[in-house]
């Protein structure tokens, strides 16, 4: 097999500056609806004052008055049922911490292509970790505007660091800071999550995983600059396999998410993180919670990095399944039971359906 599998990293064919971009990349006419260049997207988005992605506070959870805790659960809950995406701004993340893993990630997608293949990951053998282009995929055949860089960053203990980049010389200590306080963002939204549907404060923590084997894996997603950014995605439409997905972002717009039939594009509003529900929560909340459909757009002017969190049970040690007190007479369960790794392979290959 050898070469000829390895993506051709898109930031290879940016460089090129060609007024056309190659056809492996162009999507499907039927895939184009409402894309564009994301920047312009956004300001017509804007102009319109059209329905935007929720945002709720997490502050009040924490606040000791019961009346605004209940608030909180019940926004979160809501944002949670109707759209399975929000922002959420009073997450504790320090900006200056969140600056750090932007800077220290920046400075790697800025090193020479060259330095970075030594980090290249082989998904052929199934090795993930590591800097990464998308091969073709089978729905589509087509190739997506982006490159990435992608590990596991929490439990720290099961982190493998000979794969985390040694440039820049700062990358190793802060990112594993920003794994450990994204965990506790994640135990907060989850207690909150649990609360929405009635259950005990720890009850979807525990099921999937608890402290020592949900694991947080990074996946920092680099879309250079696109010359015909409407015919391009730098994500296709997916839902996420994870229970939550974490993301910030460079302030540059992009990701889009599906709401009543029309993709609706993600302002950048400082300060908070983006928050997706993924299939995890979504089976075990008995379709409460929405697994939300998203992708990305690109755009001409500025390359757009943002990176991913995805929070994910361990592939065999937890059945994802309906929780029993969310399934009645009234509510049958959606869902049939299925590891996590039974999961992801009926959605990677096209399975037979198991829900």
């Amino acid at each position: 097999m050898g070469m000829e599998v390895v993506a051709a990293r898109v930031e290879r064919v940016a460089q090129k500056a060609l007024d056309a971009i190659p056809t492996a990349y162009i999507r499907p006419v039927e895939e184009r609806k409402d894309m564009g260049d994301a920047l312009e997207v956004v300001k017509a988005q804007i102009k319109e004052a059209f329905l935007q992605i929720p945002v709720v506070d997490l502050r009040a959870f924490d606040s000791g008055n019961k009346e605004m805790k209940q608030a909180c659960v019940e926004s979160v809950r809501k944002a949670a049922e109707e759209w399975g995406v929000m922002h959420i701004a009073g997450h504790g993340i320090a900006a200056e911490l969140l600056e750090k893993v932007q800077e220290v990630g920046t400075k790697f997608f800025d090193l020479p292509i060259e330095q970075k293949e030594q980090y290249a990951n082989d998904q052929a053998s199934g090795k993930l970790q590591g800097y990464g282009s998308k091969l073709a995929n089978c729905s589509s055949g087509k190739l997506e505007w982006q490159d990435y860089f992608f590990h596991l960053i929490h439990p720290v203990e099961k982190a493998d660091f000979t794969i985390w980049p040694k440039e820049p010389a700062d990358y190793i200590e802060v990112t594993k800071q920003y794994g450990n306080e994204l965990r506790a963002v994640a135990t907060k939204l989850l207690s909150i999550l649990s609360l929405g549907v009635g259950l005990d404060e720890n009850r979807l923590d525990r099921e999937l995983g608890g402290r020592e084997h949900l694991a947080l894996q990074l996946k920092i997603n680099y879309y250079p600059k696109c010359p015909q950014p409407d015919l391009a995605l730098g994500v296709e439409a997916h839902t996420d396999v994870s229970s939550l997905t974490f993301i910030h972002a460079n302030g540059v717009p992009g990701l889009q998410v599906l709401k009543d039939e029309r993709w609706m594009t993600a302002e950048c509003i400082p300060d908070t993180l983006i928050v997706h529900v993924g299939d995890a929560l979504e089976i075990l909340s008995n379709g409460k919670y929405k697994s939300v459909l998203h992708r990305s757009l690109v755009n001409k002017e500025k390359v757009r990095i943002s990176w991913a969190v995805f929070c994910e049970p361990p592939k065999d040690k937890v059945v994802l399944r309906p929780l029993e007190e969310l399934v009645t007479d009234e509510t049958p369960a959606k869902f049939a039971p299925r590891t996590f790794l039974q999961h992801i392979e009926q959605k990677l290959f096209n399975k037979k359906q198991i829900n």
